[in-house]
């Protein structure tokens, strides 16, 4: 009797997913370098440092395909929404983190083919390509081109400043999209996916990913005590120096809010993905619980002038 390959849902990216005999079957139609050569790359580095990543079986890159270690269907985002204490699983997965913080990055990796891939550096050029789909993709659904431009050019002055005052070095190993949905339960261990956009920068950029995750909505109170419990658990390598870790943490939560309002417009306009638009209103919610130092106060404004809450609270329609 022949194995049926049986399709799994797919995620934001250009990919599609099928199980067959206990394996994940990954086809690339674009991004193949990213979404193929690099994830494989990024995980064999993760698996050399016992972090819990897809092992490749079989590539084919030409082809658009890969084939994997099936990590399962139980995300903690899975576990999460269903437990009452979610702080003891946080735990875990803060744990997890601060053991891949410890991992000493490299600006090149071994790909499969033989080569390396390069892991480029944080640098302001990534954060303001990221935070720019804010003003490209999401403010052309509510406004003209000459106001979006307008509020663009100002916005990024103060984002400029704001990227400035980041204290702590680009030293770390950053996955990128450290959130529940990309952590599995598996064999008692915690797995690792969704890694190949993976670059060297802050410490405090996949915490925020974690606890200001907006595929799941928690309070600031449990938002608080992760963020407290990696404080303590991290103080060696923070050296009292946490006041500064907070400004980080608030502006990178603030530069990658803008990032994924972005994306989930880009997902809607460009390649018509309408799901991930519920997410929205609460992305905007974390946008303004971060914003409310005195750093921000000219973001806050140029917002609050040329973006009304109706719009905040809008649920995008086509």
């Amino acid at each position: 009797m022949k194995s049926k390959m049986m399709p799994i849902p797919g995620d934001a990216s250009f990919r599609t997913f099928y199980r067959i005999k206990n394996k994940i079957i990954v086809l690339a139609k674009k991004e193949k370098y990213k979404n193929l050569i690099a994830y494989s790359a990024i995980n064999k580095f993760l698996r050399i440092n016992n972090i819990y990543a897809p092992n490749l079986h079989v590539s084919n890159f030409s082809k658009g395909v890969i084939v994997i270690e099936d990590f399962g269907d139980t995300s903690f985002h899975k576990i999460l929404i269903q437990k009452k204490n979610k702080f003891t699983i946080y735990k875990k997965l803060v744990d997890l983190l601060l053991k891949i913080q410890k991992i000493k990055p490299k600006t090149k990796i071994r790909n499969i083919g033989g080569g390396f891939h390069v892991v480029n550096k944080y640098s302001s050029k990534y954060l303001f390509k990221e935070s720019d789909l804010f003003f490209d993709w999401y403010l052309p659904l509510f406004f003209n081109k000459k106001k979006v431009l307008n509020i663009k050019k100002k916005s990024k002055k103060i984002l400029l400043k704001l990227y400035k005052k980041l204290n702590f070095p680009n030293s770390y190993f950053v996955h990128r999209d450290y959130h529940s949905q990309n952590l599995m339960k598996i064999k008692g261990k915690i797995g690792v996916i969704d890694s190949q956009d993976a670059l060297i920068g802050n410490p405090a950029y996949d915490l925020v990913s974690l606890i200001d995750d907006v595929r799941i909505k928690t309070s600031k109170k449990l938002k608080n005590k992760i963020y407290s419990y990696y404080l303590i658990k991290n103080k060696k390598n923070l050296k009292n120096n946490t006041k500064n870790f907070l400004e980080d943490f608030n502006i990178l939560s603030v530069q990658r809010s803008l990032k994924i309002i972005g994306i989930f417009a880009r997902l809607f306009k460009r390649d018509n993905k309408d799901k991930y638009l519920r997410f929205i209103p609460y992305t905007w919610r974390m946008l303004e619980l971060r914003m409310k130092g005195k750093i921000f106060l000219e973001l806050k404004k140029i917002l609050d002038e040329n973006i009304p809450k109706k719009i905040r609270k809008k649920n995008i329609n086509k």
